[in-house]
């Protein structure tokens, strides 16, 4: 009787410890993000990069805005209207409320720094209630550079894609390379991320799955075909017969 007790409970810790050896193997296989300076990601894989997953890509589509210097901003007190007031995220990323003094406001989106508004005021008032607007704002935008016809500075109006950008800049020139196609998305000061989009092959199969969608601020860059980097070494004549911008 003994013994066969023993031999179950041998039996059930050897499945624990089976099943905390499968959950401990799995965190540390969990992907990790790749992220490095400028470093290039050749994937066009939908939700990763480099067969790891990329949340700065392809993580939420639609975030809160976040206010930055220069903002201008409206608060309204439901029931202390002496203490409505328009005011300015400095260029340190404070803001300098009335008979409170210096919040820093910068990188916060508007629920928040409502909740860090009130409870700033809740030694002067009882239960404040305020309202924030936003009034003036940096306008969303993104960049398009390299081989498109009008290469520059775009405002980010509503959902747009990498195509779409391409788009808006004119379209590839005869030099642009459309398999590899460049996003860049900076992350922090010091690091950017990457992804290399294959718009070529997106057309071909006439599939937009795999289209990036743009966050404020991000760079779009078409690079040069091999082609056009070895058009001054080729004759004139010849170089007619090897040239179908289509191909690349």
């Amino acid at each position: 009787m003994k013994r066969g007790v023993s031999f179950t409970i041998l039996a059930l810790a050897c499945c624990a410890l089976q099943q905390a050896w499968v959950v401990t193997v799995a965190q540390t296989e969990r992907p990790r993000v790749a992220i490095g300076n400028a470093g290039t990601m050749e994937t066009t894989e939908s939700g990763t990069a480099g067969g790891v997953w990329s949340p700065a890509l392809t993580g939420e589509r639609r975030p809160l805005y976040r206010v930055t210097t220069s903002d201008i901003l409206e608060l309204t007190f439901t029931f202390s209207p002496e203490y409505n007031q328009t005011v300015t995220v400095q260029p340190d990323g404070f803001i300098v409320l009335r008979d409170v003094g210096a919040l820093y406001a910068e990188g916060a989106n508007l629920p928040h720094l409502r909740d860090l508004i009130r409870i700033a005021y809740s030694s002067l008032l009882n239960d404040p209630q305020v309202t924030l607007v936003l009034k003036q704002f940096d306008k969303p935008y993104f960049i398009a550079a390299g081989e498109v016809t009008r290469p520059g500075k775009y405002d980010l109006r509503g959902d747009t894609t990498v195509t779409e950008a391409v788009a808006m800049a004119g379209g590839f020139n005869l030099q642009a390379k459309h398999s590899q196609v460049v996003l860049f998305r900076r992350m922090s000061d010091q690091k950017v991320e990457t992804r290399v989009v294959d718009v070529k092959r997106m057309m071909s199969v006439r599939s937009l799955n795999e289209d990036i969608h743009l966050k404020p601020g991000d760079l779009v860059f078409v690079p040069q075909n091999a082609i056009s980097k070895w058009r001054k070494f080729l004759p004139g004549s010849s170089l007619s017969l090897y040239l179908n911008p289509t191909q690349f």
